[in-house]
């Protein structure tokens, strides 16, 4: 994936997944876009709201950028999210008072009172928010701290803007919010997906989908991750489809995930591992080049 330059600030956000004008037609709208706040008037939210059909997810974005605040304003209003946003700790509680918010993404390192604090008042005052920190420090320590005050995930800056929206799905969908928005490819993916039977063959193996259990030819149990599960049942629900990268971090993505590609090829190694005959030459869960994994059933 590639990423357009940075705003020549030393954390800067990379933004990518989305063009220019996307934003603005010009060079000077642009620049007027990543500075003042701008009103929800993409096409998708506007029918969205219209037809009453979806509760638009709220999120309430905290960061002491200015440019920052705007650009995640921008983005994630045109991916069917009501955005809030505060330069501080104390215009945050403000707002949360007002309204509390679905998810929270904090900047760590704010003037006064910082992200990790905030977070710690969120967690205790409300504990059904979804909580992303923003950060960029590249210490481990801050993120740790972050996760045991009870952080739902965590993003170093610069990031991408489609992986930040994979993220706050995901941890909206772990909450149970079951009005997340969905990305267009996962959601008709979702939408064709056949009913299921309970047991699914992986080549000599048997994915039990009620008891959550692979077993081998023999009956045995083989050992399998949660996050290895959610992925074979993706797969399950969605046999000789091609699945790209973003449609399985959006329906698959588990707690313990790391939404970078990589990942997800590491987890289908390991399912291979487990599942082919030869996993260097894989039969069941094929690779379809520029585009992700297909599960390929074996005939009965």
């Amino acid at each position: 994936m590639s990423a357009c330059p940075d705003f020549a600030r030393p954390n800067a956000v990379w933004r990518t997944g989305a063009t220019l004008d996307s934003l603005a037609a010009s060079p000077a709208d642009t620049l007027t876009a990543l500075r003042l706040p701008r009103v929800n008037t993409g096409t998708t939210d506007m029918t969205l709201q219209a037809e009453g059909t979806l509760k638009r997810p709220s999120v309430l974005v905290v960061d002491d950028e200015p440019e920052l605040r705007s650009l995640l304003a921008e983005y994630l209003s045109r991916h069917a999210f009501d955005v809030r946003t505060a330069s501080d700790a104390a215009v945050a509680r403000v707002l949360v008072a007002e309204q509390v918010p679905d998810l929270a993404l904090l900047d760590i390192n704010m003037p006064g009172e910082n992200g990790l604090a905030l977070a710690r008042w969120m967690r205790e005052a409300h504990p059904n928010i979804g909580l992303v920190m923003l950060t960029t420090v590249s210490d481990s320590v801050d993120r740790i701290v972050g996760l045991e005050l009870g952080a739902d995930d965590y993003v170093p800056k610069p990031f991408e803007m489609r992986e930040l929206l994979a993220r706050a799905r995901a941890v909206l969908r772990r909450l149970g919010n079951s009005q997340a928005p969905q990305a267009a490819g996962a959601a008709s993916a979702a939408a064709a997906a056949p009913a299921v039977a309970t047991r699914v063959r992986f080549g000599a193996c048997e994915l039990d989908l009620d008891q959550r259990r692979l077993l081998g030819s023999d009956g045995a149990d083989i050992e399998i991750s949660a996050a290895e599960f959610d992925l074979l049942a993706l797969f399950a629900r969605h046999p000789n489809r091609p699945l790209n990268r973003d449609q399985i971090m959006e329906q698959a993505h588990n707690r313990g995930w790391d939404v970078f590609d990589r990942s997800i090829d590491l987890r289908i190694m390991r399912l291979r591992r487990k599942i082919e005959r030869n996993p260097d030459k894989p039969e069941v869960i094929k690779t379809v080049r520029n585009v992700g994994y297909v599960f390929v059933p074996v005939p009965v």
